[in-house]
């Protein structure tokens, strides 16, 4: 498969890299670095990048940022940053990737645990990976051509714990490898509308 990965330089992202390109292409995408340049933000760059890698197998994306903030602190401005990147960005790579992906391709979203989990400061995150979730079921009913649509949901990442363990306090970590298969699972899997919690 010829898959683009979104936010390869990261923690997951580099994990997902490792994990695919063993079997398949995959393209790397992001706001800094990659082989292709996508801010997740601007859908003129989203559009510009598929049309850089042309006809696509699988779309994955391992990025989007959201603001951990007290609740009491939040502003609207706050709430945008996660509105705008990590659930507009990921729902434009798929309202702007459907022709660019071959029948029965797939995207695969990545949310997360807070979801269900709910931290301290996390509201954003929280609200953020819900609507993805919401977003892959509905989509997945509609989706043209046999194209599926998943999102991979981990807990906080084994190699991320240095930085959020104190938010993090009784939640046990995932390895990135092992949040990676949960990627493989939707890129090379038959399943749609499905959220893959890896805990």
């Amino acid at each position: 498969m010829k898959i683009l990965l979104i936010g390869a330089s990261g923690t997951i992202g580099r994990a997902v890299a490792a994990e695919l390109s063993a079997r398949h292409e995959v393209i790397t995408a992001g706001r800094n670095s990659g082989d292709v340049r996508l801010d997740l933000t601007d859908p003129d760059s989203i559009r510009a990048a598929y049309a850089e890698v042309g006809s696509l197998d699988a779309v994955v994306c391992a990025a989007g940022k959201v603001t951990f903030k007290p609740l009491a602190e939040m502003t609207a401005a706050d709430f945008q940053v996660g509105l705008d990147d990590k659930l507009m960005g990921q729902v434009n790579l798929v309202m702007l990737g459907r022709e660019c992906v071959a029948d029965g391709g797939s995207f695969t979203l990545t949310g997360g645990v807070l979801d269900r989990d709910p931290i301290v400061e996390g509201s954003s995150a929280a609200m953020v990976n819900g609507a993805l979730n919401s977003f892959a079921l509905s989509a997945s009913i509609e989706l043209e051509r046999g194209l599926r649509i998943n999102v991979v949901s981990p807990g906080v990442i084994t190699e991320a714990l240095e930085a959020y363990a104190p938010y993090f306090r009784g939640f046990e970590p995932v390895p990135a490898a092992r949040a990676a298969l949960a990627y493989a699972k939707s890129v090379e899997g038959k399943r749609t509308g499905q959220v893959f919690q890896v805990i």
